[in-house]
């Protein structure tokens, strides 16, 4: 099926606000979502002969979706470039280089006296920001199951090494 001018032109309508928000609650800023949605229907119309009525809809929030996640990395890779510079011209102490060792030290042997289910739902909620309906869907269990499982993986990290994550 390939999508006309008009059936296109009703999408845009119709997803337009929906996906703005969508996007928004991923990136947070309403110009830099309005600009992934704009991108996110370009790339619906340059695909245009290969949609299917049944799946436009995924293929518009998994557009979407993934233009947000590229865009969070990218962002990513500008903060990480910001911070070396920083780092270059405040080089860290040996006190501050030894502290941080020290640290990722306790973190470590925190993290491996959780449980592995509790270890595996706090990696991918902080190291793979994976959120917790995502991380519920990979893992076949509800998202109160994620909530509960974060909340004692917290509370356990909280208490061995007295620092808030």
């Amino acid at each position: 099926m390939s999508l006309s001018l008009n059936e296109f032109e009703q999408l845009f309508g119709q997803y337009f606000e929906p996906i703005k928000n969508f996007v928004y609650f991923k990136i947070g800023n309403t110009s830099v979502s309005e600009d992934i949605v704009q991108e996110t229907f370009i790339k619906l119309w340059e695909r245009r002969t290969e949609i299917k009525q049944e799946t436009v809809s995924s293929l518009i929030y998994t557009i979407a979706g993934n233009l947000a996640k590229n865009h969070l990395k990218h962002q990513h890779v500008v903060f990480n470039f910001a911070n070396k510079k920083t780092e270059d011209r405040f080089p860290e102490t040996p006190q501050q280089i030894l502290e941080q060792q020290e640290f990722k030290k306790k973190l470590e042997s925190a993290l491996g006296s959780l449980s592995e289910a509790h270890r595996t739902t706090f990696l991918m909620n902080r190291i793979e920001q994976i959120t917790y309906s995502e991380i519920a869907t990979r893992l076949g269990i509800s998202v109160k199951t994620v909530e509960k499982r974060m909340s004692v993986s917290l509370k356990h990290l909280y208490n061995k090494l007295g620092y808030q994550l």
